[in-house]
């Protein structure tokens, strides 16, 4: 390697460098704002499904009452307290917290140094192709998490709540496993539901085609279900609510892989 393409390299590497810098500092000034608001953040928002009058609740207790089927929505306890079990727990608590709910309000920015970082590498027919990255994607990501917020954590909570080998076992949870479930499902299911995003890019790297997807479709169909059984309440109703939107998702995909080749064979004419 010459010298000249040596420092190519390391300038390259240097400005990624930046690009991360700048994107982990929108990132800890949002999860510094959010700690300061820490008591606001925790009532409202990561505690809020211990609360009965949840809004989520009263959905799924009049939906599976319209299907006439039986459920305890309707009827929900929690226990009022979590646990702490170390000193330094809430304190932790508080600043992974913070620093999670940060990146998912930064999460628009994040893209937006990613995508500083790989635009000059792309031709003027390619950036235009991929104007809407920034804003499709941060769109799937926020209805990722407000899905997440209001069906699939509620689903969750209530389901390890009253769940119970026997009675002579009881359900104190404590405060570090409870905000790491809800903070973990809910960036997860934001990030599942970049899965178009994801599709666009492999089509046009040539890793993914519409006629694989397609072929096994049946394949991603069961992997839906299983990720729906593993994440929501052992219940039909539940399931099926999880899996419809992942399974649209999937079928977007398909299309977003066709538009992708769709384009690349008009350019090569």
């Amino acid at each position: 390697m010459s010298k000249k393409n040596q420092m190519s390299f390391l300038a390259h590497l240097e400005e990624l460098r930046w690009h991360l810098v700048r994107a982990s500092t929108v990132i800890l000034v949002c999860g510094i704002v959010l700690f300061i608001f820490k008591k606001e953040i925790y009532d409202t928002v990561l505690l809020a499904h211990l609360k009965t009058d949840f809004i989520s609740y009263e959905w799924f207790c009049n939906l599976f009452k319209t299907i006439h089927i039986n459920s305890s929505f309707c009827e929900l306890t929690f226990p009022e307290k979590l646990q702490s079990l170390s000193m330094t727990d809430q304190l932790m608590n508080a600043i992974w917290s913070s620093l999670i709910l940060g990146l998912i309000i930064a999460f628009p920015y994040v893209l937006w140094e990613l995508w500083k970082f790989i635009s000059p590498g792309l031709n003027k027919n390619e950036i235009k192709r991929s104007k809407g990255f920034l804003g499709i994607s941060s769109i799937l990501f926020f209805i990722g998490v407000s899905f997440s917020f209001y069906v699939i954590v509620p689903m969750s909570v209530y389901f390890f709540y009253h769940f119970e080998i026997t009675d002579t076992i009881q359900n104190n949870f404590t405060l570090s496993s409870y905000i790491s479930m809800i903070t973990n499902t809910i960036l997860g299911v934001a990030i599942v539901f970049e899965l178009p995003v994801l599709i666009f890019f492999l089509t046009k790297l040539g890793l993914i085609t519409p006629t694989f997807l397609k072929t096994y479709r049946k394949h991603a169909l069961v992997v839906v279900l299983l990720l729906a059984a593993i994440i929501t309440p052992p219940d039909i109703a539940s399931q099926i609510i999880v899996s419809i939107p992942i399974l649209i998702l999937y079928e977007i995909s398909i299309q977003v892989s066709k538009w992708v080749l769709k384009k690349q064979e008009k350019t090569t004419r």
